[in-house]
C-alpha cells in the first residue's frame, strides 16, 4: 500500500520559520539561475471574477517536484468571505511519479512570496536600509513585513491601503508584534515618501506610485502585479530604475512590466537581470544610489522548495492524514 499524506493549513502552519523559507527560496532562485530547474511558465484560466494558475516544477539534483494550482479572485472577501488567493500543492516523487503529499498551498504561497521579497531586498536594497513603506494591508502585506524584518533593521514602517480601518488595524497589530513603529498613513505618496524600501501588494490595474515620490537609492519590491493588465508602478518610474525580474517569460505578460512591454515601451534589453543571476554573481546587484525594482510574478520553484521543506518536517513530526488514492 502506498499512502499520500493530506495536510491541512493548520497542520503545516508554523512548521517552518520565515528565515527558513527565505533560505529555501534563495536556493530555488539559485537552482533556476544555474539551469537546474524544469519549469514552464505558469498557465492561466480566466474566469469572469478571477483566474486559476497551474504551476509545475522539477528541481534536478534536489529531486523535488510539485504542481501548484492557485486562484486569484479579488472579490471573494466581499462576496463570500473566502480568501482572494487559495491554493493546493501536490508533491510528486520524480522517480515514480507517485503523489507523496497534497497540502494547502495558500499559506505556502503567502510565505514564499514574502520570502522572495526578502531575498530581493537582501541583494538590491542599501545595506543600511531602515525605513519601509507598504502599499496594501492584506495577508500578503503581513508576510512581506515578516520577511523584511528578517533582512532589514527596521526603525519605522508606514502602511497605506484604501480602507482606513484596515490600515489602522494592520499598523496597530504590526507595532505590537515587531516592536517598531508602524504608522497608518492616508495616501500612497505618504507611504513611499523618504523610505529606503517599498513593498507593493495590491491587485491594482492603475499605477499607484509615481516617479516623483521615490527617492534615489530606494529599493521597490513590486509584488502585486501577477496577471495581464495589472500595474502598480508608474511607467516613468520603471524607465528610471534598474529592473530585476524573477522570470522574463512570466514578467513580460503578467508581471509589473507587462503593460509597458505590451505597449512597446519596455523591451527585454531594458531588464537588468533575473534575481537568480545576481545571487550567483553572474550580474551585479545594486550600484550606488540608483532606484532598484524587483518585479515578482511568483515562480513554481519557490513553491516546490518550500513545500518540500515542509514535507520533510511533516515526516519528522508525523502529522497529516494518510490516504490511499488507489485503494
Amino acid at each position: 500500500m502506498f499512502d499520500t499524506i493530506l495536510l491541512k493549513q493548520s497542520e503545516i502552519k508554523g512548521l517552518v520559520s520565515m528565515k527558513e523559507v527565505i533560505d529555501s527560496v534563495e536556493a530555488g532562485f539559485t537552482a533556476y539561475a544555474k539551469r537546474e530547474v524544469q519549469m514552464p511558465a505558469k498557465k492561466y484560466l480566466f474566469f469572469p471574477e478571477g483566474d486559476l494558475r497551474v504551476m509545475p516544477c522539477y528541481v534536478r539534483g534536489r529531486e523535488e517536484a510539485a504542481v501548484k494550482c492557485v486562484n486569484v479572485h479579488p472579490k471573494n472577501p466581499i462576496n463570500n468571505e473566502l480568501p482572494t488567493v487559495m491554493a493546493i500543492i501536490e508533491l510528486i516523487d520524480p522517480k515514480t511519479g507517485f503523489p507523496l503529499a497534497v497540502m494547502d498551498g495558500t499559506w505556502v504561497t503567502d510565505m514564499r512570496t514574502g520570502a522572495s521579497a526578502g531575498v530581493a531586498t537582501k541583494y538590491l536594497a542599501r545595506p543600511d536600509s531602515e525605513t519601509l513603506g507598504i502599499i496594501g494591508a492584506g495577508r500578503q502585506a503581513c508576510t512581506q513585513l515578516m520577511a523584511m524584518d528578517e533582512v532589514m533593521k527596521i526603525e519605522k514602517a508606514k502602511v497605506y491601503c484604501r480602507t482606513c480601518s484596515t490600515r489602522t488595524k494592520f499598523a496597530r497589530n504590526a507595532t505590537a508584534t515587531y516592536g517598531f513603529e508602524v504608522e497608518a498613513v492616508k495616501s500612497p505618496k505618504e507611504a513611499v515618501k523618504d523610505v529606503d524600501v517599498v513593498v507593493t501588494t495590491t491587485p491594482s490595474r492603475k499605477p499607484l506610485i509615481k516617479v516623483d515620490w521615490i527617492s534615489s537609492g530606494t529599493h521597490i519590491n513590486a509584488m502585486g502585479a501577477d496577471a495581464p493588465s495589472k500595474q502598480e508602478l508608474d511607467t516613468n518610474l520603471l524607465q528610471k530604475s534598474k529592473i530585476v525580474v524573477d522570470s522574463w517569460e512570466q514578467a513580460k505578460h503578467s508581471g509589473e512590466i507587462n503593460v509597458p512591454v505590451s505597449q512597446g515601451i519596455l523591451k527585454r534589453n531594458d531588464i537588468h537581470a533575473k534575481l537568480g543571476e545576481i545571487i550567483i554573481g553572474k550580474k551585479v546587484g545594486r550600484e550606488k544610489d540608483e532606484i532598484t525594482i524587483f518585479d515578482s510574478t511568483g515562480l513554481a520553484v519557490q513553491d516546490t522548495v518550500t513545500a518540500w521543506q515542509i514535507y520533510r518536517k511533516v515526516l519528522e513530526k508525523g502529522v497529516g492524514t494518510k490516504f490511499d488514492f488507489q485503494g
